[in-house]
This record gives C-alpha cells, structure tokens and sequence, in this order.
C-alpha cells in the first residue's frame, strides 16, 4: 500500500500528518507508527496525527507519539489545524475532538495558529519545582541557566522515578530572564529532549503567573526551536481560563511511502 503523507512543524516540534477521513490507516499497528516515526528507518517525527471525520465538528484529530502511545499534543493540535485548512476542511476556524476533549481554534493569512487549550485549576507547587496538567503532565524545574542542563539524562531522573514511572511525566527546565521565559523539555512517549513542547510551554506560563500573581496577560516563552506564545486568564481562586497557545505551523513537505 501507497501511503500519502504530509510534514509539519511547530516551532521544531514535528510531526507526521495522514489524511483519514476515508480510514485507509490501521491506528491498531502500533509498529507501523513507530517505524514511520522513526528518523532512521522511517519518515521521522515526533508523532503521527491523523485527521478523520466527526458527526458534528470540523475534524477528529488522533494523536500518537513516536512510541506509538496516544495524548495529547498543543503543538501538533496547531499543525493540525494548519493542515485541516490545507485540506479544504476549514478556513479560518476550528472546532475539534481531540484526546483530551473538544477544543476551538483560528488561523490567520500568515499560518499563525492559536489554539483554546483546557482550563487548569490544580498546580502542585513546590519551592523551585511546578507539577500540573495542560492536557498533559508537566513537571517543571525552575533553573538559573537551561543552556547547561542535560535534559535527556535530568529529564529521566524525574520520568522514571517512583512517582512518575508507570504513567510518565514531561519534565521542562525553566529559566526567567528579561520578562521571557526560556525553556527545554523531555517528553515521555518521545523520550528525548524535543525543539518544543505546546503543553509545556503553556505549564511553563501558568506556573510563572501563579507565582508571581499575574492576573492575565501574554506570556512569551523561547523553545530551542523558536518562539511561542500563551495568553490567559486567572481568576482570585487561582484557576486559570480563556487559555491560548499562538505560534506558527507550517508543511514542510509531502511525500509517499510504501507500508509493507
């Protein structure tokens, strides 16, 4: 079988994009996710989304990371979007299901992307260390300088301990500097340190506002593979709503591959 495919990224973060409205993709054959995945043998990708029909929104957007695990993805739910108006599915406005529930979206004329993520109300928070969810676990280690930092080797410390082994956490080493938050992160189902993380950028940014008691604004936050941003809102019981992720998506190129 002749596979169609497309590649996006988001800010480094990249992903393998199949059009499924018609199912011509088995989602059971974890091994063929992770070989199209794969940066060796295979296409190469931090996951594989799949766009598919729905009764009533625009798009069902499936997501599986490179292991072939499913969660959710705020980077590649961007990509998706990008790749949904792409299609013909949408033009400059989404409504969609993804793992995590349903989200809304827009799309600007210069491939800007921003997207409605969850409301978060339970921060665990610690002296210089964040645990919460954004759609995906994210535990945050506040640091002087990121640049040093061996995420692969740190972020796994804090993956596979006792409290995070079974189910897996994505760990994000912060630094503030000149009212922009800098960030790296190691992301389970990936395991390894990828250019972006939209969850994490977006953990990044309430945990900076409930520390410092940010009321609403736009946070700016620097991944290694560029510039993101995270508008919200937080109310006097400390829950945050009215959450955006914005940055760019863009297709880098489309291909064929045969699946044996």
């Amino acid at each position: 079988m002749i596979l169609n495919f497309y590649k996006y990224q988001g800010t480094g973060n990249d992903f393998v994009m199949i059009d499924n409205r018609e199912a011509i993709f088995d989602k059971s054959n974890v091994e063929m996710i992770q070989k199209l995945c794969n940066r060796k043998f295979g296409i190469g990708a931090d996951g594989l989304i799949l766009i598919e029909k729905h009764s009533s929104l625009d798009f069902t957007m499936i997501y599986f990371n490179a292991d072939g695990s499913q969660s959710f993805c705020g980077n590649g739910s961007r990509c998706a979007v990008s790749f949904a108006k792409f299609l013909g599915i949408i033009s400059n406005k989404a409504a969609f299901l993804s793992t995590d529930g349903e989200h809304e979206a827009w799309i600007d004329e210069n491939g800007e992307v921003g997207l409605k993520m969850h409301d978060v109300s339970n921060v665990e928070s610690g002296v210089n260390y964040s645990f919460l969810n954004t759609g995906s676990p994210h535990y945050i280690v506040e640091v002087d300088d990121i640049i040093p930092i061996n995420v692969v080797e740190e972020g796994r410390k804090i993956r596979y301990n006792n409290r995070f082994k079974s189910s897996g956490t994505n760990v994000n080493f912060v630094c503030y500097k000149n009212d922009l938050i800098y960030i790296r992160t190691y992301e389970r189902g990936v395991e390894d340190e990828t250019l972006s993380c939209g969850t994490g950028v977006t953990a990044a940014a309430i945990n900076h506002a409930l520390k410092n008691n940010i009321s609403e604004g736009t946070t700016t936050l620097l991944t290694s593979g560029g510039k993101l941003q995270v508008k919200f809102k937080q109310n006097q019981k400390g829950e945050f709503t009215d959450i955006w992720l914005i940055g760019q998506a863009e297709q880098v190129y489309t291909g064929t591959i045969s699946l044996k």
